[in-house]
């Protein structure tokens, strides 16, 4: 079984991106779970989600402590809260940044680094705003060149099951992120 977590601030995507990575997953053949965890205050205070994939039915139904990878939407959370809490050794932090993944070697000594600049390429394809934009299909573009689970056909066949506004501009948004992707460190091997 392969875990993920989310990190994000409301109102940026984080559970539509946990929902559209699961789609994209089942529609590769993974059984998938995902959802959700934050307070009454939504917008602008941090989210989490989880996705759990397996070739197996998944009967887990517990929050991911100890997950294999992660993704960072908002990079000041890095900072603020110890997100890499409970990530194993190795696994991969993918980040919605400007910054090259080479600026973060505290994280580079102990897992690998993708960097994706998402919130440009979300206030570039009209996703959000410039002071709040929308990310999640962008990271999911990402998430599918960096991990190589999932294809930008099944990322589209998501958009367009799950995303009831903007489907072309959140696709252009996820090929264009699935191109700009950038990474160091380490890969490990897949657990699924």
């Amino acid at each position: 079984m392969r875990e993920l977590r989310i990190h994000g601030r409301g109102g940026q995507g984080s559970v539509i991106a946990s929902k559209l990575l699961a789609v994209a997953l089942f529609r590769e053949g993974e059984w998938v779970q995902s959802f959700p965890a934050f307070g009454v205050e939504r917008r602008g205070a941090p989210v989490t989600a989880f996705l759990r994939l397996d070739d197996d039915p998944i009967r887990l139904r517990c929050e991911i402590t100890e997950p294999d990878d992660l993704i960072v939407l908002d990079p000041t959370l890095i900072d603020a809260i110890d997100v890499t809490a409970g990530l194993k050794r190795g696994g991969t932090i993918l980040i919605n940044t400007e910054k090259a993944p080479e600026e973060y070697p505290g994280l580079l000594e102990r897992f690998r680094v993708a960097t994706i600049d998402a919130s440009g390429i979300a206030i570039r394809h009209g996703l959000g705003t410039k002071t709040q934009p929308i990310v999640n299909t962008a990271i999911v573009g990402a998430f599918a060149a960096e991990f190589g689970l999932i294809s930008l056909e099944s990322v589209k066949a998501a958009i367009e099951d799950e995303v009831p506004a903007k489907r072309e501009a959140n696709y252009a948004a996820a090929v264009e992120a699935h191109g700009a992707v950038r990474s160091a460190g380490p890969r490990e091997v897949s657990h699924v």
